[in-house]
């Protein structure tokens, strides 16, 4: 199956997001496009020059992208989700520019389930946290993004 690129963003928003409400939609959007515009770092690399397929689909990043996990099939994955119109209409309006004001820079989230959000992720310290939506942390890169 060939998904345009759209497609496989509100496939990614309902995956990830789904649950967290219009805004905490918004905000994954925002990190996504975020990453495919950031002018520096590792997803400057990885977007090569705006490609939100190769965002997306980077190895690592989204739990969602992945068919199996430690060998097992992953239940909650954007090949097996179908969006709805609203998941469609935010990731239309993220490609349009758009971002919640909230998240400003960031580039990356995580839901960290039952526990607080971490100062510093990833583990690399690439990331501080910046704000906390609904269920989902978010960071905003350091300096030490700008050598990744």
């Amino acid at each position: 199956m060939s998904l345009s690129d759209r497609e496989l963003f509100a496939r990614l928003i309902v995956c990830e997001a789904g649950g967290e409400g219009e805004n905490g939609m918004k905000a994954v959007a925002s990190v996504v496009m975020n990453r495919v515009t950031v002018q520096t770092g590792e997803y400057f690399r990885i977007s090569e020059g705006g490609n939100i397929r190769n965002i997306i689909l980077q190895e690592n990043q989204f739990t969602c992208a992945v068919q199996t996990i430690n060998n097992k099939p992953n239940p909650r994955n954007i090949y097996d989700i179908v969006p709805e119109q609203i998941h469609f209409d935010i990731a239309d309006w993220a490609i349009s520019g758009n971002k919640l004001n909230e998240v400003g820079t960031c580039l990356w989230f995580m839901n960290p389930g039952n526990s607080k959000c971490m100062q510093y992720f990833p583990k690399n310290g690439s990331g501080i946290f910046h704000t906390m939506i609904n269920k989902h942390c978010f960071f905003r890169p350091t300096s030490k993004y700008n050598s990744t």
